[in-house]
C-alpha cells in the first residue's frame, strides 16, 4: 500500500471514529470515553498507546431519496506507525448511525 492510500484510508477510518460518537449514541459513546479529550488528539494518543485499535470506515454513497450521506461501510484495523497524523474530518453530508448488528 503507498504512504498515501495508507493515510487516506487512516483518515477515513479516523473519521469514522469521530463522526460515529456525534450519531450513534451509546455503544460508541463506551468505546470513545476511553479517549482523552474525545477528539483527534485523544484518538491519536490511544493508538500510539494501545499499538492497534478497530474502527469504521465510511463511504458516501445516495440514499433512497437521491441526497448524498455518509455510511458504515465496514470495519478496519488501524495500526500505529513510528509517523502519525490525525485530523478531524469535517463534512456537509449527512452521516449515519453504524449498525449494532454489524459489529
Amino acid at each position: 500500500m503507498s504512504p498515501i492510500s495508507g493515510k487516506l484510508l487512516f483518515g477515513l477510518g479516523l473519521a469514522g471514529v469521530i463522526m460515529a460518537s456525534a450519531v450513534s449514541g451509546p455503544a460508541s459513546a463506551a468505546d470513545l470515553a476511553q479517549v482523552e479529550g474525545q477528539n483527534a488528539g485523544g484518538i491519536a494518543k490511544m493508538l500510539v498507546a494501545k499499538g492497534s485499535m478497530s474502527v469504521w470506515q465510511y463511504a458516501v454513497h445516495k440514499s433512497a431519496s437521491g441526497d448524498l450521506e455518509q455510511a458504515p461501510l465496514h470495519k478496519v484495523g488501524l495500526i500505529a506507525s513510528h509517523s502519525l497524523r490525525v485530523e478531524p474530518y469535517p463534512t456537509p453530508l449527512k452521516v449515519l448511525p453504524i449498525d449494532e448488528s454489524r459489529k
